[in-house]
């Protein structure tokens, strides 16, 4: 594996240093690189000197641009973090299925790249579990407030990465972070015992949400690879905490962070991504928190699983009654005192000047809000941040009035203050009523956690598809419980994360992209368990053909970003919520190798360069091949069609791996989506021992002219045991 290793894209954070005479000129002419080299032609290149410096001119760049090696070269930037019932609401029970004895006795590591992790949480104690193993090479690098005998045989690995960090937004505050593996903001805890925490009993936040907490493998080992601080994640510090990851072993890759969707080939996450699948490293990572916005997804790279998030069954409801006798429906997890009586309302002009009507710092009158509720519409600074300024003013409790965009989305947050959220009908008729009389008063009841609620819903957060940089395939790929997840907390920082806010807890509940990708990591490792010789594709393959798309009472999956709980779609949750139990027995996977990745790259038109990037080298297509985008072997199928098109095809192949019975037979059944005829070659496709393969053909016809922007639709493959589901997605241009 190590010889494998060493064959890996070598990229890598470097910072020369350009002699000149003004500091002020270095400034501004230097900046920070990701650069990427042809390891085999590296010594040609004297490194050694560059990599305690810290700027990189565009003249210097120029001349390594020269050397013997170099490929490209794109400018660091900074990304962003994408921000318990879960396990039962999945169907994992102990000693059954994914989760029987022997299936959480196998050593799997998974690795997470975030803001680190609080080493003493009861989520990462050790007790109960064997020997690290001996293919491990991972170290706890020790640093400020933490030390090398913080790890154990669950936490096996710690390192921070900040190099790039600080070339761009300075030196780490040590007053409000560390420059360390231990984490100052929750996020990277949180993460972490999300995807393979220990089990804790007795977990619960501020009283509500009563139970065992434990990660979806919480039997794992977890190694923690610090890349984001107070400001966000510089590329460079991610890619090298990934690079390390796999050299250290890790058998699965966590990451709640991106940024902007772009052409894979400038994508060092993605590049990055791609040398640790082609080690067989599962890569999982968060679709981005950019909803409902279309085309909005981020880590679109066909070889990372690209996570969702929805909601679970469990809500968290705030009872609103107005002064009319309405009475809306709201979340919050607030858990204080809160008033019994009839409050008047205040809001825009009547709750202070310039921006009241956001509840922006300094905005709110203590005259006119002082034992009011305030309504605070969403937008500009945060949830919690509103109910602060509610609070400083006077206020004796808050209404978040979602906006359009936000849709009937109901977040529960740990307000400081009585305060609920709205979703954007409750939110018009709120507004509408404390505009219509002088006197408008409410009353808040808060209910505590209420189970058996209408799931999966689509979080309207959630970014969306399609992929503007690779509409062949549908991204996001599934989705994942990411809405009020409960998972361990750092005990030094409060659940809003707000410095005037003194409450600690053991555990919080937070929402986000950023806790559904951990989800699909656990599950991962817990099918890297069932299946050591299954690829990352494969992996993935079988998560996407066995998720589901109705919720508990057998209606579509709904989108709380639609005012009319109209049903979500592929480009929503991809190819439908995980089913854990079921993945573990596909029936069939759609397997892809690193020769068929790349072949796809070829059929992008890249050019030989580009392709190099991610194989650390230069590389030539083949000069004919009728391969096309279309037919890299996924388990969906993105297809696009002008709008005007009639009689049109496409054909895209397939070729699908039997996993399931060895003599068994599946037959096809296809809903079309509108617009479009299709045809299935052939209609049965006969097994007749385990590993064998069997290819299909699929032509889309385009029937006419369509009046919608998409259309969706799927294809199955059914036997008497399995369904082997894949989502169709067709784009009008």
């Amino acid at each position: 594996m190590m010889a494998e290793a060493a064959m890996i894209l070598w990229i890598f954070l470097l910072v020369l240093a350009l002699n000149v005479v003004s500091t002020s000129y270095a400034a501004i002419d230097s900046n920070t690189y990701v650069v990427h080299m042809d390891k085999s032609k590296m010594r040609a290149l004297d490194v050694s000197v560059g990599m305690s410096r810290r700027w990189l001119s565009k003249q210097h760049l120029e001349s390594l641009a020269k050397a013997e090696g170099f490929i490209y070269a794109t400018m660091d930037e900074l990304y962003n973090l994408h921000t318990t019932h879960s396990p039962h609401f999945l169907g994992l029970e102990e000693g059954i299925g994914l989760w029987d004895a022997e299936n959480l006795a196998s050593d799997v590591i998974i690795g997470v790249v975030d803001t680190g992790i609080w080493p003493e949480h009861p989520s990462f104690r050790s007790k109960g579990l064997p020997p690290v193993p001996t293919r491990w090479r991972g170290k706890c690098k020790a640093g400020p407030k933490f030390a090398a005998s913080n790890c154990n045989r669950k936490l096996v690995g710690a390192k921070a990465f900040f190099k790039g960090y600080e070339a761009i937004a300075g030196r780490v505050n040590e007053t409000s972070d560390y420059r360390s593996p231990r984490d100052s903001q929750g996020h990277g805890t949180h993460t972490s015992s999300t995807a393979g925490g220990n089990l804790v009993k007795g977990a619960s936040f501020l009283g509500l949400a009563k139970g065992t907490a434990g990660g979806m493998r919480y039997t794992a080992r977890i190694a923690a690879y610090k890349a984001c601080y107070q400001l966000g994640c510089a590329t460079s510090d991610i890619v090298a905490a990934m690079e390390q990851a796999v050299s250290d072993g890790v058998d699965v890759l966590s990451l709640s962070l991106g940024g902007a969707s772009k052409p894979y080939y400038t994508d060092n996450m993605a590049i990055a991504a791609f040398g640790a699948v082609k080690m067989g490293v599962f890569v999982s990572a968060s679709a981005g928190n950019s909803g409902p916005s279309g085309s909005s997804v981020s880590n679109i790279a066909p070889w990372m699983a690209t996570v969702a998030a929805s909601y679970m069954d469990r809500i968290f409801p705030a009872r609103v009654e107005l002064g009319d006798g309405q009475i809306l429906l709201g979340a919050s997890l607030y858990s204080g005192k809160a008033p019994t009586t009839p409050l008047h309302l205040a809001y825009g002009d009547t709750a202070g000047g310039h921006g009241a009507k956001f509840c922006t710092a300094n905005s709110l009158s203590p005259r006119l809000v002082k034992g009011r509720f305030v309504i605070c519409d969403r937008g500009i600074n945060s949830r919690v941040e509103k109910g602060e300024q509610v609070r400083m003013a006077g206020g004796a409790g808050m209404i978040l009035a979602n906006g359009e965009n936000q849709g009937e989305e109901l977040l529960a947050d740990a307000h400081v203050l009585p305060a609920a959220s709205l979703g954007a009908a409750a939110s018009k008729a709120v507004k509408m009523y404390s505009n219509s009389i002088t006197n408008a008063t409410v009353v808040l009841t808060f209910e505590g956690a209420v189970f058996n609620s209408p799931a999966p819903v689509m979080a309207a957060f959630s970014s969306r598809g399609p992929s503007l940089f690779g509409p062949d395939i549908i991204k996001p790929d599934i989705t994942a419980p990411g809405v009020n997840i409960l998972a361990a907390w750092p005990p030094n920082i409060s659940p809003t994360e707000l410095t005037n806010d003194r409450r600690r807890v053991r555990f919080n509940i937070v929402s986000g992209t950023s806790m559904s990708c951990p989800h699909i990591s656990g599950l991962a490792a817990l099918l890297k368990s069932r299946h050591r010789k299954w690829s990352p594709a494969a992996i993935k393959s079988a998560m996407m053909t066995t998720a589901y798309i109705l919720d508990s009472k057998d209606s579509p999956i709904a989108d709380a970003a639609s005012a009319g709980s109209s049903s979500a779609t592929p480009f929503a949750f991809g190819s439908g919520h995980v089913s854990p139990q079921k993945a573990a027995d596909p029936g069939l996977i759609y397997d892809v190798s690193t020769k068929d990745y790349l072949t796809y790259l070829c059929s992008l038109s890249y050019n030989s360069t580009q392709i190099g990037l991610f194989l650390g080298g230069n590389f030539t297509c083949p000069d004919a091949s009728d391969f096309q985008t279309g037919d890299l072997n996924y388990p969906s199928f993105a297809v696009q069609f002008s709008s005007s098109a009639k009689n049109t095809t496409s054909t895209y192949k397939r070729r699908v791996t039997n996993v399931g019975i060895p003599v068994s037979s599946y037959a096809v059944k296809v809903s079309e989506p509108q617009g479009i005829s299709i045809i299935v070659r052939p209609r049965v496709l006969n097994f007749r021992k385990i590993g064998q393969k069997l290819s299909y053909k699929v032509t889309f016809i385009a029937k006419g002219v369509v009046s919608t922007n998409f259309s969706f639709g799927s294809l199955v493959w059914n036997s008497d045991k399995h369904s082997v589901r894949s989502p169709i997605a067709v784009t009008w241009l």
